[in-house]
């Protein structure tokens, strides 16, 4: 059995989206050996994607959510449906012990994820950590703190939203 824990870009532009989900796609492939498990705080954005392919694959999904008010208060509305649907599909839904959604109930979340995982899948552009803690690049140094082989997936001609 292998475990893929994933972290990676909330705000991938919506032609980036396609891009990635292919890319996922091959890499779950290559780890398919009947009992993928695959790990996810199933946020908007490349922890969803991930999911998504996961379940396509064949794979089992745990669900890690980092509080819990995390639905009602973090959870948009235009990624409310999906979030929910993967809540559905996930054989395993675990709630960190936060009551609110904050730096710290995303840093457990993050923790618990990496616990879990034989491998990192990171959608991640390569950027340096924002100095705030919690962001993908923070979660990969992680990962590799703990010896954890990270799969970086960052196809050519993704991207990133812009900041305004």
């Amino acid at each position: 059995m292998t475990t893929l824990a994933v972290t990676g870009h909330m705000d991938l532009t919506d032609e980036s989206v396609g891009l990635v989900r292919e890319a996922l796609r091959k890499l779950l492939a290559e780890h398919s050996d009947g009992s993928l498990v695959g790990v996810s705080c199933i946020a908007k954005g490349s922890d969803s994607i991930f999911a998504e392919e996961l379940l396509n694959a064949g794979g089992r999904l745990v669900v890690v959510l980092p509080s819990q008010d995390y639905r009602q208060n973090k959870v948009k509305p235009d990624h409310a449906a999906l979030f929910d649907r993967l809540v559905e599909a996930a054989d395993e839904v675990i709630v960190m012990p936060h009551e609110t959604a904050n730096r710290q109930a995303y840093e457990t979340a993050n923790t618990a994820v990496l616990e879990r995982a034989d491998r990192l899948v990171a959608v991640w552009n390569g950027g340096p950590p924002s100095g705030k803690g919690g962001g993908t690049a923070d979660v990969v140094e992680d990962a590799r703190a703990r010896g954890l082989t990270v799969d970086v997936v960052w196809p050519e001609g993704a991207h990133r939203e812009l900041m305004a």
